[in-house]
């Protein structure tokens, strides 16, 4: 039996840098859904509280303190990243680990917000989009989670099987930027 080797989403493909953008991968760790049960919001924004000291964000928005981050997934659905789910959860929540799922970036900048207007069908500029704000849209032909997590830095979650699409569309319009000067 041959010898398996884990391998990152973006193995070889990254870093880049084009113009006066980077786009390099990101290892979050330990990523968890978490669904709260009906009724169980409440006890479900406690237990990450006590227990990680962040809070259950609002929709579009991400909590987080050191490297653990709670970001706003979909209606009724969370993710943890960068700590084990408290055990309490379990009798409140759905939990699934998705770490091996997600394929995850940063893009950071001066022109990223220009990048990801080639590619995105929302304004992200840091007006409308600012730090800690969070969404689920389309990237290109892709489902992407993208989270401004500082001035000019994103992070941009899609499908794991999706890693090399990701890497090729955000190249593109890195390029397509860069020539504009």
């Amino acid at each position: 039996m041959g010898d398996f080797v884990a391998r990152t989403p973006c193995k070889g493909l990254l870093p880049l840098e084009i113009g006066n953008v980077v786009l390099s991968e990101i290892d979050l760790g330990r990523m968890t859904s978490i669904m709260p049960f009906k009724g169980k919001q409440a006890m479900v924004a406690g237990i990450l509280k006590s227990s990680h000291e962040v809070d259950l964000p609002e929709p579009n928005r991400l909590s987080d303190k050191a490297e653990v981050q709670v970001i706003w997934f979909a209606r009724g659905q969370v993710f943890l990243v960068g700590a084990d789910p408290d055990p309490a959860l379990t009798g409140h929540a759905a939990l699934t680990d998705q770490s091996d799922a997600w394929a995850v970036v940063a893009l950071e900048g001066a022109g990223a917000e220009d990048v990801l207007a080639r590619l995105v069908p929302v304004d992200l500029r840091n007006s409308t989009f600012q730090i800690g704000h969070t969404l689920r849209t389309q990237m290109m032909h892709m489902n992407a989670s993208i989270t401004r997590v500082d001035a000019d830095r994103f992070q941009i979650m899609v499908f794991r099987s999706m890693a090399e699409t990701l890497v090729h569309d955000l190249r593109s319009a890195m390029e397509g930027v860069a020539a504009r000067g």
